[in-house]
């Protein structure tokens, strides 16, 4: 099953008898705050204009438990997520569908999840609000049916910390920031900027044309297999805290590899002095 669905696509199977649960994950990083303004507020912009059925979902506070020793978004409580999900009407047999404004790390990190706790049917819209061309509606605000799924993690890799930095080595570990946070030109969140010793530089922004939308299949194919991911070769992604991150797992399962997501990413390994840092352009 493809894990992207076309606006058209989408269009249609919320006509069709049986559609989708559909999930809003609005949420940006922001360092707003070092400038002044507010932070960005998805629920806001939920309810100023949001797909007819969406249910709105917190990212900071239903996807991920709260910032500590783990980084910044760490995986959320199970109970906590399946409460989430069960209030927006996810249930284990009905599809369900993930949109964020259109960039795609919030969307990405609900279907990660989502997937990882062993939902089978789980896709991203394409380009996300940005792609849809039908109506929006903001007075109303859906009250789905309780639904009944019961997170079961495991269905996905999952890497901590140690098998990070041992898959750097052993196999292709993907860094998807910006590539002067990998580099350890600037670093405007983490305590240090740098990257993981052995991680390729492959930033998330590559996967994606200027309309937000991933790149073919084959095209990205061939970009990860340019960086290092051979067939038969383990794969892993970190970012800055396993948003960006999850974004690149999606477009590597859009080119049929999979690959393993390394939730605590950069804001974990860096918060230890004792791990070790590379800086500049080369893995090690």
């Amino acid at each position: 099953m493809n894990a992207i669905i076309s606006a058209s696509d989408l269009a249609g199977a919320l006509s069709g008898p049986r559609p989708p649960v559909l999930l809003d994950i609005r949420w940006q990083l922001s360092v707003a705050k070092a400038a002044g303004e507010p932070p960005f507020d998805g629920r806001a912009a939920y309810e100023a204009g949001h797909i007819p059925g969406a249910v709105f979902v917190d990212l900071d506070r239903e996807l991920a438990s709260a910032p500590g020793g783990n980084g910044r978004h760490p995986l959320p409580d199970l109970e906590v997520f399946g409460a989430a999900m069960r209030r927006a009407g996810v249930s284990a047999d009905r599809p369900v569908v993930v949109y964020d404004g259109g960039q795609g790390w919030a969307a990405a990190r609900a279907w990660w999840l989502l997937r990882w706790a062993g939902h089978p049917d789980v896709r991203v819209l394409d380009g996300g609000l940005a792609a849809w061309e039908g109506p929006l509606r903001t007075a109303a605000v859906p009250e789905p049916a309780e639904g009944d799924f019961s997170p079961v993690p495991g269905a996905l890799p999952l890497l901590d910390a140690d098998a990070a930095g041992a898959l750097a080595r052993s196999g292709v570990l993907f860094d998807a920031r910006a590539g002067e946070r990998y580099r350890g030109e600037v670093e405007p969140i983490d305590r240090v900027g740098g990257h993981i010793p052995g991680a390729v530089s492959a930033p998330t922004a590559e996967n994606t044309g200027p309309d937000g939308r991933f790149l073919p299949a084959e095209e990205l194919a061939a970009r990860f297999r340019a960086l290092g991911a051979a067939e038969g070769r383990e794969v892993g992604v970190y970012c800055g805290s396993g948003v960006s991150a999850a974004h690149e797992v999606l477009a590597l399962a859009v080119a049929g590899i999979p690959a393993a997501l390394y939730v605590g990413s950069w804001s974990e390994w860096s918060s230890d002095p004792s791990r070790p840092v590379a800086v500049g352009p080369d893995p090690q």
